[in-house]
């Protein structure tokens, strides 16, 4: 299938709004129990089920719109579906909440394992859509090597610590905060590193 374009609210809705309906139907099931073949399920299992389909649909979705989806998308959903598939399974909620921990060292692996043989995998992911010299791939991909490890860490001690609810909250906003502010804070190296188009 060829590659196609399509518009960037649409591409928001499709990588966001899973997340979002994950959030409003918690918000609406968290203090329901629900009983499926004899066994009794809280509302955040539930909407754990619901949210695996929700994840399949809208990737397949993409990849017939646009005839690509990227790698992190086909993780991300693999991994919804393992650990979503384990949680409804063994009803227990655990396994979901233990998915961005293993996202985040994935990825922050992945980059870690490239600086270690001198290569910025980074800067072959998103090469095409921020331009900047080596220098700058080198150093953002040391940044984001460190920031992904502590978003793992950081999922494992609210998920552990904290209230099924307060991880809610937290996966819903939290860790799309600290992405946004990560790459607001790096501003600084885009301007110092960044590449004009005749460069």
């Amino acid at each position: 299938m060829s590659e196609k374009s399509i518009s960037p609210a649409l591409k928001q809705v499709l990588e966001l709004g899973p997340i979002i309906l994950f959030f409003v139907a918690y918000l609406l099931f968290k203090d329901d129990t629900f009983e499926v073949g004899g066994t009794q399920y809280e509302g955040f299992i539930i909407v754990t089920a619901m949210f695996v389909p929700l994840i399949l649909l809208t990737t397949g979705i993409m990849w017939f719109l646009t005839g690509k989806v990227s790698k992190m998308q086909i993780l991300t959903a693999a991994l919804v579906t393992i650990f979503g598939g384990m949680t409804v399974w063994l009803n227990d909620d655990r396994f979901i909440k233990m998915k961005p921990t293993l996202i985040y060292l994935i990825f922050g692996g992945v980059l870690g394992f490239g600086l270690l043989r001198g290569t910025s995998y980074l800067r072959y992911m998103m090469g095409e859509m921020i331009p900047l010299a080596p220098e700058g791939w080198w150093k953002l991909t040391q940044r984001m090597c460190v920031f992904f490890l502590g978003l793992a860490l950081l999922n494992e001690v609210v998920w552990r610590g904290f209230s099924t609810e307060v991880w809610v909250y937290f996966k819903t906003f939290g860790l799309t905060a600290a992405v946004l502010i990560f790459f607001i804070t790096q501003s600084g190296l885009f301007q110092k590193y960044g590449l004009d188009d005749d460069d």
